[in-house]
C-alpha cells in the first residue's frame, strides 16, 4: 500500500495559500499573491515529497514486549514494523495498543501529524512495543568530547560563564603532567580565561574551585542523541532522560 498523498497539484491561478492537509494537515504559504510555484506540478510534489519525507524521519520511541524503552526508530521504520506485525502502537494518551489494521481506522485528531495514504489519512505513531523482543540491550555513554559539552551544559565549570562553544575546551582536573587521565572525572569543560590561568595546576593549587564535581552521566545515550523531544515519552522515559541539556 502506498503512503504517498493523492492530493492533486494545484493551478499556478491559485491564491496564495494551498492547504497539504496530506501531509502536515497545515496550511503552506507560497508567498505571494500568486503562487510562486512557477514550475507547476513538479515543484508542488517535489514540496509534498520533502514534507512526506520529513514526517517519515520523526522518531518513535521503541519499548520492548515489557514496556522497558530499548531504542528510537524513524517513523517509517515503526510503521515497517507495525505492517509486519512486530510491534503494536501505544497511544500514550490511555496505553492502549493498536494492530496496523485497528490504527489505521483511527481519525486522526485536529492538529495532529498524519499521513495521507490512497483511502485514508494514518496517524504518526510516536511509541511502538515489540511483540517478541523483552530484553534490554546494554548501553554506557561514550566518553567523548560531545558528551563532556552536554553533561556540562556549555558552561565552564570554574566561572560559570557560556561564551560559545568555539571560547570553550576541555580541562583535566588533575593535569596530565601530574599524572591525570582522560576520563569522566577528571576532565571538565572551561573557558579559555579559567583554562589558561588554571595551567598545569590543580584547582587548590590554582586556588580555584570547581562549580561540581565531574561524574560519568547517566542519560541514556539512546534517546540523548535525539534532539526532538516527544512530549509522549516523558511517560516511558526515566527523568534522567529530561534533565540533561540538549545539545545547542
Amino acid at each position: 500500500m502506498s503512503l504517498e498523498g493523492s492530493t492533486p497539484a494545484p493551478s499556478a491561478e491559485k491564491r496564495n495559500t494551498h492547504v497539504d492537509r496530506g501531509l502536515t494537515g497545515k496550511a503552506l504559504d507560497c508567498g505571494s499573491s500568486r503562487c510562486r510555484f512557477k514550475s507547476g506540478r513538479s515543484t508542488w510534489h517535489q514540496l509534498r515529497r520533502e514534507v512526506f519525507t520529513k514526517v517519515l524521519n520523526r522518531p518513535t520511541l521503541i519499548l520492548n514486549r515489557n514496556w522497558q524503552p530499548v531504542n528510537v526508530s524513524t517513523v517509517a521504520r515503526a510503521l515497517v514494523l507495525l505492517w509486519n506485525e512486530s510491534a503494536r502502537v501505544v497511544d500514550p494518551a490511555d496505553y492502549q495498543t493498536y494492530t496496523w489494521e485497528d490504527w489505521a481506522k483511527l481519525r486522526p485528531p485536529d492538529g495532529e501529524r498524519f499521513i495521507q495514504a490512497v483511502r485514508f489519512r494514518l496517524r504518526v505513531p510516536e511509541v511502538i512495543t515489540l511483540t517478541g523482543y523483552d530484553r534490554l540491550p546494554a548501553a554506557a555513554v561514550t566518553f567523548s568530547r560531545r558528551n563532556i559539552f552536554k553533561r556540562d551544559h556549555y558552561t565552564c565549570q570554574y566561572c560559570g560563564a557560556q561564551p560559545g562553544a568555539e571560547e570553550l575546551t576541555l580541562d583535566h582536573v588533575v593535569p596530565r603532567a601530574q599524572g591525570g587521565q582522560s576520563r569522566w572525572d577528571n576532565c571538565v569543560l572551561a573557558c579559555l580565561t579559567c583554562n589558561k590561568q588554571k595551567a598545569d595546576r590543580t584547582p587548590e593549587q590554582a586556588k580555584m574551585r570547581l562549580k561540581r564535581k565531574p561524574v560519568q552521566p547517566t542519560w541514556n545515550p539512546r534517546y540523548a542523541a535525539h534532539d526532538q523531544r516527544i512530549e509522549s515519552w516523558s511517560k516511558f522515559l526515566s527523568e534522567a532522560y529530561w534533565n540533561v541539556a540538549l545539545e545547542k
